[in-house]
């Protein structure tokens, strides 16, 4: 353990599955539902435990005078269990139900963390992707500030052309501090979650698995038969009417108890003297048999359970169609900005062809003496275009494995996504550069 902690602390960085394992060790309310568990099977066992026999001991020393009225005992030992009932079987149940809705739960709850972890993650990733890619934004502005300062005191160009030079290198600074911002919120959060130091905290992108290819007409079945707490929500309202059913059978329906005592009666109590034959060692064994006929505080509890189950399954149908909604409306979100996405990749190589162009124009000219030659303010407004069509990329596919990821956790897939990242090839810290491949910086 030494070992893998030390260099993560020594490098701030830490891949997604490391992430979202420590979240869930550390979640407290992963530990919450836990405890859930160990409670719901406390309680399982309990019910199941009234069948078998217990035993207490004791004793009631003391004096009596004239007809004993009460037991003056120097050791009493006593036995009781339930022997039947057509309740308690209902009450069984109704514990499995519970102890199967607590560990649904957990899983829920396990699945929730690490949607959070993976939401924030993947938010940090592309902050950093995103600053990278200003940098070299920044660089090229600079520059293009530089080439219109010297030409506006050449007099060759006017001054708006300084001046939008210098708006665009300002509006670079300003996009950056709100990365800086956001990306610093993420590290906090990621540190909250993992119990790692936030600061220097960065991602390996190459841990993030792209997301499955989900069915478009399977996913409504999936969020229905996946979605742990939504099994755990009509398991707890299972769990509730065996209870209202077990209630309901307390009248008109024999109980049957088990029962064994021994005692040993005082010699100085003078018992002798009211009886005729007397024994000082009594034990007794048997059944008690008792038949409810009315009881109107059972009646009335009946009522309630059984009510308090309606209620459950009521709001076990409503959070399945809230996530039945919820589950179209990300599909249908997802196609849209999976449409966005294109749209913006095209862009983007439309741009790295356009630099291309211009950077060859500028190193070996146009090839028409008709056509001038491209100049180094296109070609510095040619690479600040490209690194803002990245960056809308980043934006791009960031917006739609947002949604990809809730679709996840909505359709129960979350972990087993998080998991494949495990098989992925080990990658480069996202802490190199963004820029994109075969697209030089300079002409």
């Amino acid at each position: 353990m030494l070992a893998l902690v030390l260099p993560l602390a020594a490098r701030a960085q830490i891949s997604l599955s490391t992430a979202v394992a420590l979240a869930e060790k550390n979640s407290p309310t992963v530990h919450a539902a836990a405890a859930g568990v160990q409670q719901a099977a406390a309680s399982l066992t309990q019910s199941k435990d009234v069948y078998i026999p217990n035993l207490t001991m004791g004793t009631t020393p003391g004096y009596a005078y004239g007809f004993p009225l009460g037991e003056p005992s120097l050791f009493t030992a006593s036995s009781q269990s339930l022997a039947f009932s057509f309740s308690q079987r209902d009450y069984i149940r109704s514990a499995q139900q519970a102890l199967q809705s607590a560990t649904l739960n957990l899983k829920d709850t396990q699945q929730q963390v690490a949607a959070d972890v993976a939401l924030d993650y993947v938010e940090l990733d592309h902050d950093l992707k995103e600053i990278a890619a200003l940098d070299e934004e920044k660089n090229d502005a600079d520059q293009l500030v530089q080439i219109e300062q010297q030409r506006v005191q050449a007099g060759v160009d006017p001054r708006s052309s300084q001046l939008q030079a210098e708006l665009t290198a300002a509006q670079v600074d300003e996009k950056r501090i709100h990365l800086e911002n956001d990306a610093d919120e993420m590290r906090q959060k990621l540190g909250h979650l993992t119990g790692l130091t936030a600061d220097g905290l960065t991602t390996v992108s190459s841990s993030v698995p792209p997301a499955p290819a989900l069915s478009a007409g399977d996913d409504d079945r999936l969020a229905v038969q996946n979605n742990a707490g939504l099994a755990a929500a009509f398991a707890n309202a299972r769990s509730k009417f065996y209870e209202a059913f077990g209630d309901s059978r307390q009248n008109f329906r024999p109980l049957i108890t088990f029962g064994a005592q021994y005692s040993y009666f005082e010699p100085f109590a003078d018992y002798k003297t009211f009886y005729k034959v007397f024994q000082y060692n009594n034990a007794g064994i048997g059944f008690q048999i008792t038949l409810p006929i009315f009881d109107a505080a059972k009646r009335a509890a009946a009522r309630v359970s059984r009510a308090a189950a309606l209620r459950a399954e009521a709001d076990a149908e409503a959070s399945r169609s809230q996530v039945s909604e919820e589950t179209l409306t990300m599909r249908r979100t997802i196609r849209e900005l999976a449409a966005q996405q294109r749209v913006a990749h095209i862009q983007d190589e439309l741009s790295q062809e356009q630099l291309k162009s211009v950077q060859s124009e500028l190193a070996n000219g146009s090839g028409s003496p008709a056509t001038p030659a491209a100049t180094p303010i296109q070609a510095r407004q040619a690479e600040i275009e490209e690194r803002e069509r990245y960056e809308d990329v980043l934006d791009a596919d960031f917006a739609l494995m947002k949604v990809q990821l809730n679709l996840m956790r909505a359709t129960g897939q979350i972990t087993s996504w998080v998991q494949s990242s495990l098989t992925a090839p080990a990658g480069a810290s996202v802490q190199g550069t963004a820029q994109n491949p075969g697209i030089s910086s300079q002409p």
